[in-house]
């Protein structure tokens, strides 16, 4: 048998062994590496709302009248159905009654017996926010109750206020709250104290529709 022979045989099955281990180990650091890379986005994936406050306006379930929101910001812009964003607001949902509150599927109408509104503030300005509730078209002499909460959702979800209104009839509009945010998005006032918006917002009206009713007025443009 020729010397060291039996020595390189078994250098060589080390180098393969050594090869092997090395790989796994190379395979089981890779992995772990896409796991701390992956780790981050399961513990951050949560619905983060790009919103500092929520206003919402609800009234009765499959009822036909409709009832809009008006929110006025610091700088004396409003939200309104016409105005659908300004300034930090935007209105995500207009609802107006049961008007267009069925959609077909599957050849199939489906119905949504929800009646509400939702308008979003998508940061704070320092000042005094109004929120008023206005009954644009109302079918019955009963008055229509009106729940508006106002949610500060940064850093923690609270309730600014919650309340419900009666409102009596067509162009019947009442101050839900004003609330005033301080220069670090904290709340430091409410009051109930009346302002009407809708007069406010007669100057920037767009031009209407033939026929269409104006809820202020009880006339009908030609």
């Amino acid at each position: 048998m020729p010397p060291n022979r039996l020595y390189r045989e078994d250098t060589g099955s080390d180098a393969i062994t050594d090869l092997l281990f090395n790989a796994l180990l190379g395979f089981a650091f890779m992995f772990f590496i896409a796991f701390l890379l992956i780790n981050p986005e399961q513990e951050t994936g949560k619905i983060d709302t790009q919103a500092e406050f929520i206003i919402t306006t609800t009234w009765p379930d499959d009822h036909p009248d409709d009832v809009d929101t008006y929110v006025e910001d610091p700088t004396g812009g409003i939200i309104w159905y016409h105005v659908p964003e300004t300034g930090l607001m935007h209105l995500d949902r207009d609802d107006r009654g049961l008007y267009r509150d069925t959609i077909m599927i599957d050849n199939k109408e489906i119905a949504n017996p929800l009646n509400q509104e939702t308008i979003s503030v998508r940061g704070t300005m320092a000042g005094e926010y109004v929120v008023n509730i206005v009954h644009y078209v109302a079918n019955f002499a009963e008055p229509l109750p009106v729940s508006v909460k106002v949610e500060k959702i940064n850093p923690q979800v609270t309730v600014v206020y919650y309340g419900v209104i009666e409102l009596s009839g067509i162009g019947d509009e009442k101050t839900a709250i004003r609330f005033s945010v301080d220069e670090k998005g904290e709340v430091v006032s409410t009051t109930r104290r009346p302002k009407a918006l809708v007069e406010l917002t007669r100057k920037v009206r767009r031009p209407r529709s033939p026929g269409f009713l104006d809820v202020e007025t009880g006339t009908k443009s030609p």
